[in-house]
């Protein structure tokens, strides 16, 4: 008797960009084509071109570099699907969660970039250029992350953003408190401390009025119940509900991801295969550090596409 492995499609968020992602899909295979050209038209913008031909500059600012990696992971999805891979669970990192409610049936992809580029957009302005950012803290435990953040509050706002895996926690808040904190965790014994390349605090309290705007445009959005359960980032619980969807990704944009929570919860439901859609391996590397005996593939190109496809095969034959 064969056992049915569970499998949870990841999709990555902001900084998982890079170009040229997305241009041998396009080139390769007409279903990946069809999901650019529609992003393009919703747009009025060649953001196919961004992605395969850059420039950097351009694709690194948020308001495009949401719609692009949102665009890039459903191209990749649309083909997967063709293969007949199916999720039993989805999930996605921030900007990543929008990506995981199309391969759910609860976003249009025409609607989910619309979204993602006004949820960039009000991003990008909504703290000014250089007062706000992120930083990574490698190798403390979230107590003391907790207590550092408690210390260094008073040069400015600085929270916990990204619960990303064991010893991996990112920081947002206002910038001269950002630095503090770096300086307090590297005293506390913190592998290391780094500055993230974005244009925001993002996933902060700084964020609020983001949320508030955001909420206007999910009201013109239908958002339907979910083919499959949804990790939500806010909660890391599993959702169908729409309007809770809705909630949840009001909440989001101002609140932690919890990442390390929501591949927990996936591997609490039972799911023993993570296969991680869209540009390069940031989820892969995170989810290994959570769990490094689970099963991690990543697809991202025809390469990875055919060899994630031959292995799931191959273990399947080999299950009885």
């Amino acid at each position: 008797m064969m056992i049915k492995r569970k499998i949870a499609f990841l999709f990555p968020g902001q900084g998982s960009q890079y170009v040229g992602m997305g241009k041998e899909l396009y080139e390769q295979y007409p279903t990946a084509r069809k999901v650019f050209q529609l992003g393009n038209e919703v747009l009025g913008t060649s953001l196919s071109s961004l992605c395969f031909n850059g420039p950097e500059e351009d694709l690194k600012l948020t308001a495009n570099t949401q719609p692009a990696i949102l665009l890039m992971s459903t191209a990749v999805l649309k083909v997967v699907e063709e293969y007949g891979l199916k999720p039993d669970f989805v999930a996605g990192h921030s900007l990543g969660e929008y990506t995981a409610l199309v391969a759910a049936g609860s976003l249009t992809i025409e609607d989910a970039v619309r979204l993602v580029r006004q949820r960039g957009l009000l991003m990008q302005e909504a703290v000014p250029p250089g007062e706000g950012t992120m930083a990574a803290i490698i190798g403390l435990s979230e107590e003391k992350i907790l207590e550092m953040c408690a210390e260094a509050s008073a040069a400015g706002v600085v929270e916990a953003a990204n619960y990303n895996s064991p010893g991996q926690i990112v920081l947002a808040g206002e910038t001269l408190a950002i630095h503090r904190a770096m300086e307090i965790a590297k005293a506390k014994g913190a592998k290391r401390a780094i500055i993230l390349p974005v244009s925001g605090p993002f996933h902060s309290s700084l964020l609020k009025e983001v949320s508030a705007k955001l909420a206007n445009h999910l009201e013109k959005v239908i958002i339907s119940r979910a083919w499959v359960p949804v990790v939500a980032n806010y909660t890391a619980e599993l959702e169908t509900n729409p309007f809770v969807i809705k909630e949840n990704l009001i909440k989001q944009v101002s609140a932690p991801v919890l990442w390390q929570q929501s591949v927990e919860r996936l591997i609490t439901a039972g799911v023993t295969t993570f296969i991680e859609i869209g540009p390069q391996k940031v989820l892969s590397s995170l989810v290994k550090r959570i769990d490094k005996n689970i099963e991690m593939y990543n697809i991202e190109d025809r390469n990875s596409l055919e060899e994630t496809i031959s292995f799931l095969e191959e273990v399947q034959e080999n299950v009885i």
